[in-house]
């Protein structure tokens, strides 16, 4: 099994306001299948990245996160531990049809420290 980063860019959510309450079961109806299927791992949305601060290596803070060259944040996200690149997949295809946007999948490196 491996570690799968399912999510999706700020801003990328676009629907009628009064559409919310129908995305947010819908997307809320994968997750509780997830834990279901015991692959759900933690997720959850994140605030605006004005919100948020970004720290150098120096120990520089940029408040907020922004960087040069850098225009998209994370808006939302999930972590889900599956077998497969092609499971992931899936999940991730669920998630995109129910928060109606696309969702980016990435597998964790595997870290024997961690």
């Amino acid at each position: 099994m491996s570690n799968y980063l399912i999510s999706f860019d700020e801003g990328t959510m676009v629907f009628p306001v009064a559409e919310l309450p129908a995305v947010s079961e819908a997307t809320h109806a994968v997750v509780r299948d997830a834990k279901d299927a015991g692959v759900w791992v933690f997720g959850g949305g994140l605030p605006e990245a004005s919100l948020g601060a970004l720290v150098d290596t120096d120990g520089t803070v940029h408040d907020p996160a922004t960087r040069p060259g850098k225009d998209t944040f994370i808006g939302g996200f999930c972590i889900l531990d599956l077998p497969t690149r092609a499971e992931a997949l899936r999940w991730a295809a669920r998630f995109a049809e129910a928060c109606r946007c696309a969702q980016e999948v990435r597998e964790f490196m595997d870290d024997p420290e961690s």
